[in-house]
């Protein structure tokens, strides 16, 4: 009897360590919002890795989750499409990062507005959504400080149709919730 007792609470005490493990590594979202279509939807449920970042930098292209300097209670979701230290400009319906025009088939169309060139700070992410038209980003003067940073989009898992890896193709207003599960 005193076996099974110690193989109980042992598988117990095994399952909270693998739930705080997964708490503090992974988490769902919900995308709230058209900013991100034709890549992501609205009501699409996406798992999150928020340990990628400790192992290496945000990479252009990437698909991130993270809190907009703006507004603290909504997350958002987007694209990064230009690093710290990158020049990038928006002219003639055409993004440039570095002098050179970006290759997006991944946009729902090509943006109407422009940016005039900037250099990216320190610490600092320009992000676009892939719905260019229809999205609060950096195209509206803001940047992403790292620390806002709260993943990388990793799978998605809701609707079925959808399932599999989330694209961070090349060089994300959208939002992301955290859903409650």
């Amino acid at each position: 009897m005193r076996t099974f007792f110690r193989e109980v609470v042992l598988t117990l005490i095994f399952a909270v360590v693998i739930f705080f493990l997964l708490q503090a590594t992974v988490q769902s979202f919900i995308v709230v919002g058209i900013s991100m279509k034709p890549s992501l939807e609205n009501g699409q449920r996406i798992l999150v890795s928020k340990a990628t970042y400790y192992l290496h930098e945000p990479e252009r292209g990437d698909i991130l989750v993270f809190q907009p300097p703006e507004n603290n209670q909504d997350d958002y979701i987007k694209r990064i499409i230009a690093l710290p230290g990158d020049t990038v400009e928006i002219k003639e319906n055409r993004v440039y990062v570095n002098g050179s025009q970006l290759e997006e088939d991944y946009i729902k169309s090509a943006p109407s507005y422009k940016v005039p060139e900037m250099t990216v700070p320190e610490n600092r992410y320009f992000v676009l959504g892939d719905n260019r038209n229809n999205s609060n980003d950096s195209h509206n003067g803001w940047v992403v400080p790292r620390e806002n940073i709260v993943g990388k989009a990793w799978l998605s898992i809701w609707p079925p149709d959808r399932w599999g890896f989330v694209s961070a193709s090349s060089p994300g207003g959208q939002t992301a919730t955290a859903s409650s599960q």
